[in-house]
């Protein structure tokens, strides 16, 4: 089965940095789209950045300029670099991805179940 796992978050002083990685695992073709949401209590979840397979990537505006996205197309990896981080960057980040598996070459949007940033002023 396909299975995206985030890792890398944790509790972080404001202006303090943090890397976050999905790792997809599982019988896979190939990865096309991937990106990292984050969701705050009681708040919509919302997009913070996506690459595609071209390496085309978008970023947020609240975010732009601090956050850096990329990925390892060899170990079906995504990264998330943050630096600057605000108080206001604090929420569970969860990690996409469209991902075609062996089993039936389409794709289809995988999630994984989130890892928690915590920014402390």
């Amino acid at each position: 089965q396909v299975q995206l796992v985030e890792s890398g978050g944790g509790l972080v002083q404001a202006g303090g940095s943090l890397r976050l990685s999905c790792a997809a695992s599982g019988s896979i073709i190939s990865i096309n789209y991937m990106g990292w949401y984050r969701q705050a209590p009681g708040k919509q979840r919302d997009m913070v950045a996506y690459i595609a397979g071209d390496g085309n990537t978008n970023v947020a505006e609240s975010v732009r300029g601090r956050f850096t996205i990329s990925r390892d197309n060899g170990e079906n990896t995504m990264y998330l670099q943050m630096s600057s981080l605000k108080p206001e960057d604090t929420a569970v980040y969860y990690c996409a991805a469209e991902v075609a598996p062996d089993s039936d070459g389409r794709f289809h949007e995988y999630w994984g179940q989130g890892t928690q940033v915590t920014v402390s002023s």
